[in-house]
Order: structure tokens, then sequence, then C-alpha cells
């Protein structure tokens, strides 16, 4: 599709070699998305949407999880609590920007084409902004000796 959509004045000749880059870069973006979204996250799937409204908190899903009894220790617990509020505490400290691409991205799973858009900017700035954005956080939780 993006081949279509933004290279059809290209010459036929062309056309494999921007297939092969636009596949290339997709695939390593999916990836890059996916190791992020692990590192961060936990798996939403193992989770299912909570309340008769629909609003779903994996935070509040969490500590629901946390609490209930012989799941986990107290020890794992305070950690996995602590890990999170540390990893809350990082994203809330990214300039406004970064964290907008980021969580857009990362948190609410939209591409590219779609958070440049929503944040009104080209598609390059956005995989800036997020590269940034995960560089800052892990530095910043590393310090503070969380190894994601």
């Amino acid at each position: 599709m993006k081949l279509a959509q933004h290279y059809g004045d290209k010459p036929a000749a062309e056309l494999p070699m921007l297939f092969q880059r636009i596949l290339s870069n997709t695939t390593l973006d999916w990836f890059r998305r996916r190791k992020t979204r692990n590192a961060l996250f936990s798996n939403m799937s193992e989770f299912s949407a909570s309340g008769d409204d629909g609003d779903f908190d994996l935070l509040e899903t969490l500590e629901s999880l946390t609490n209930s009894e012989g799941t986990e220790s107290a020890q794992d617990a305070t950690e996995r609590a602590q890990i999170l509020h540390a990893i809350e505490v990082q994203i809330q400290e990214l300039p406004d920007r970064q964290r907008e691409a980021f969580l857009m991205r990362y948190w609410e799973e939209m591409d590219v084409a779609e958070t440049a858009a929503a944040m009104g900017c080209s598609e390059g700035s956005v995989k800036t902004h997020c590269s940034r954005a995960v560089h800052a956080l892990s530095k910043a939780l590393s310090a503070k000796g969380i190894k994601l």
C-alpha cells in the first residue's frame, strides 16, 4: 500500500528497490516497537477489559493482581509496584512532544503515520521523538538500577 500511495509516479524499474526498502523499514519499525513495548509494559493479552464501561487501566489491573493472594510474594509485589511507579514517573518527566509520541506509538499502538497526523508533524519527527524518549527512559531507569 505504501508503495502505491507514495511512489505510484516512479518508473517501473525503481519499484522493486523501493518495495524492498519499504518492506525492510516497516519490518524494522514493527520489531523496534514490539521490543520497546515488551520491555516497558506487560503483555496486554494477559489482561482483559475490566468493568462494564470498557475502560481498561493496566496499572489498576496489575495492582489488583498483586493484591490477590497466592499469585506472588510480598517482595515481588513490592518490586513490581516500585518499578511501575518509576516507569510512570520517568514517562511524566519526558518532554511533552516525546511523551506524546511515545505514548501514542507504544501504548496506543498507533503507527507512525497516525501518530504524525495526530501530532501535526512529519513521520520523521515522530520517529525522532520516539527514539529520544526510549533512550531517555532507558537511561533514567538504568540509572535507578531497573533493567528491562
